[in-house]
């Protein structure tokens, strides 16, 4: 059980840093990420939604409590993740910016299915997979 809980908040912490540290890039919109996105086909102003929504999703990824909110913070990253995936490959970028996507969401699936009782929709009745 102790060996659940380590792993559950380290994949917690670096989802948290990935979608904080990311949501804060977004917003601050220094060059190399108004370039990605333009590489990626990707409005101006959607960088900002963009980083407005990571940046709450790694925050609520870390708060106690709020199962629900919790829920749909998760589905944001598997939303956000699936689609730098599809984006990516569909400019040909190389393989290990497709990659890094797919591995970064193993991360977050990791940490939603390790919550805590505490952290779940119904008192933890759903069992995850893992």
């Amino acid at each position: 059980m102790k060996s659940r809980k380590i792993v559950y908040w380290i994949t917690t912490a670096l989802t948290a840093f990935v979608f904080i540290s990311g949501g804060v890039f977004d917003i601050a919109r220094p060059d190399f990420v108004m370039k990605g996105m333009a590489h990626l086909g990707y409005p101006v102003y959607f960088v900002v939604i963009l980083g407005v929504w990571k940046t709450l999703g790694g925050l609520v990824a870390l708060a106690p409590r709020m199962p629900l909110v919790k829920e749909w913070a998760y589905a944001g990253m598997l939303f956000d993740l699936t689609g730098a995936t599809a984006s990516h490959a569909s400019v040909g970028d190389p393989a290990i910016r497709i990659a890094t996507p797919i591995i970064i969401l193993c991360i977050v699936i990791t940490s939603w299915a390790l919550r805590p009782t505490s952290r779940r929709i119904c008192g933890g009745s759903i069992n995850p997979v893992i």
